[in-house]
């Protein structure tokens, strides 16, 4: 059986960037919908983040544009 821990999922939920990034749900999605945090709609009602690409705009300053084009 395969333990599944959260820390080894390739992805992130919205909630769990959220929390990674202690910011409010509302920045989180803007940031999706602006296109300043890497995500993947898989559905109308279903956004993943890829936790290497997550990682990888963060480790590279990702925040600075989390409200480019407001």
């Amino acid at each position: 059986m395969v333990e599944n821990n959260s820390n080894d999922s390739l992805v992130l939920t919205p909630d769990e960037a959220r929390k990674i990034l202690r910011c409010s749900r509302s920045v989180i999605y803007s940031g999706i919908k602006n296109g300043s945090i890497p995500s993947i709609r898989i559905s109308a009602r279903k956004i993943i983040i890829p936790r290497h690409r997550f990682l990888e705009w963060l480790d590279g300053g990702g925040g600075n544009d989390l409200h480019k084009g407001e």
